[in-house]
Formats: C-alpha cells, sequence, structure tokens
C-alpha cells in the first residue's frame, strides 16, 4: 500500500550560498499513512514548523520531494500548489487568522466558497460542523467578541469543513489555558477518529504530545526518534 504522506530525502536550507546559510532541515525521511494523528515535537529551532510548511506547501524545500495522496507537491507550479493546498489541506495556525470583518460560520464557511460550493451546501456543512463541534452559539460572533479559544475552536472548524485530506496544525495551543487546550486536542481527536483525517501538528506542549498516536521528535533540523505510540 502506498503511503499517504511521503516525505524523501529532504532539505531546506535559508539564505544558501551566503555568510548566513541556515540549514533548517537535514535529510528528512518520513511515510505517513491516511488517518494517522502524528505530532512532530523539539525545542523551538529544531525544524518542525519549518517541516510542517513544506509539508502544507507554504514554503518548498531544497532538496528532496513531498507527495501527497499520489500528487508531488515540491517544485509545483505556484497556481497548481495553491488549487492543490484550497482543496486537499486544512490549516490551524497558532495566531487563529480569522477574518476580522466575517461572523464564526462566515470565517468556517470561506474555504468552501472559494471551492465553489453552493450557499446551500456551505450552510449544510457548516450546521453539521458545528454541531459536531459544540460551536453553534459562535456561528453570529465575530473574533473580536470571543476568547482566544473560541476563536481557535472556528478556526478549526474552517480547516475541517471542506473535508481536506490532511490537517496540519502549528503550535495549536501555544495561545490557550489549559482548559481550552484540552478541549481543543480532544476536538481534534474525535475529528481525526470519526472523519478519518490526517492530522499533523507541530508541538512541543505535553497536552499535545500526550495525545499523538505516532510521535516524530526532530532536533538540529534531523528526526531523532520516529515512535508509534499505544
Amino acid at each position: 500500500m502506498t503511503n499517504f504522506l511521503q516525505i524523501q530525502n529532504i532539505d531546506k536550507t535559508f539564505n544558501p550560498n551566503s555568510d548566513i546559510e541556515v540549514k533548517a532541515l537535514q535529510d528528512i525521511n518520513l511515510e505517513i499513512d491516511k488517518g494517522e494523528f502524528v505530532v512532530l515535537a523539539g525545542p523551538s529551532g529544531s525544524g518542525k514548523t519549518t517541516l510542517l510548511n513544506l509539508i502544507g506547501g507554504l514554503d518548498d524545500a531544497t532538496e528532496g520531494k513531498i507527495i501527497l495522496d499520489g500528487t508531488t507537491i515540491t517544485h509545483m507550479e505556484e497556481k497548481r500548489l495553491s488549487k492543490e493546498r484550497r482543496d486537499h489541506i486544512g490549516f490551524v495556525f497558532q495566531a487563529y487568522n480569522l477574518v476580522s470583518v466575517l461572523n464564526g460560520k462566515e470565517n468556517i464557511e470561506y474555504i468552501m466558497k472559494l471551492q465553489g460550493r453552493s450557499q446551500k451546501e456551505c450552510d449544510e456543512r457548516v450546521a453539521e460542523i458545528a454541531k459536531k463541534l459544540g460551536i453553534l452559539e459562535l456561528l453570529h460572533k465575530l473574533p473580536s467578541h470571543m476568547s482566544g479559544g473560541q476563536q481557535q475552536r472556528i478556526a478549526v472548524a474552517r480547516a475541517v469543513a471542506s473535508k481536506p485530506k490532511l490537517i496540519l496544525a502549528d503550535e495549536p495551543t501555544a495561545n490557550l489555558d489549559s482548559a481550552s487546550a484540552k478541549e481543543l486536542m480532544d476536538m481534534m481527536q474525535k475529528l481525526n477518529e470519526k472523519e478519518g483525517i490526517t492530522v499533523v501538528f507541530s508541538s512541543h506542549d505535553p497536552l499535545v504530545i500526550n495525545m499523538a498516536k505516532r510521535l516524530v521528535s526532530l532536533k538540529d533540523g534531523k528526526i531523532i526518534n520516529n515512535e508509534i505510540l499505544t
């Protein structure tokens, strides 16, 4: 069986061939199956966010290639890559990145609107996700009237609403209190199990790490441990 996500011989160098050259990732090899819940762990500067950005097509590798569900996304032409991100990858950012002038419902359906989905389809999917995630009361609120935890829950709903193949989350609990962080992780675990979405987090939060089904530890741009947890 072909792995859902294949990361092959990836190197990432910033400012190559200069006095301030930084080798952020070196010879990264990793295979992830569909439906896995993976956490990339490591201290600041270990390369976990850089790797997440490469997987999500937000940056390009210096060497090597990344194959997502049979499609090579490294060195892909930008217009096609943008469509690949829009249709197949959901992002959950540390800073939420909600559109401030849109309410919760409008933020959740934003990607679906970009995909050309009908309003009826958007309405039905938002209602389904909001009920599943317990955020019906947030649909008509603007982000400025939500707590950090509430904004992050809307961000998760937006990420999964379009039914992507893969969810990527960069330090999603970093700006949350412990109760909100636990709530978020329970929600992500439920989505992973009930909707079968493959999830890859970057984090050094013990709460996140303890909920991983696979832990990939990085240090100085290299994988030092790749462990399936039970």
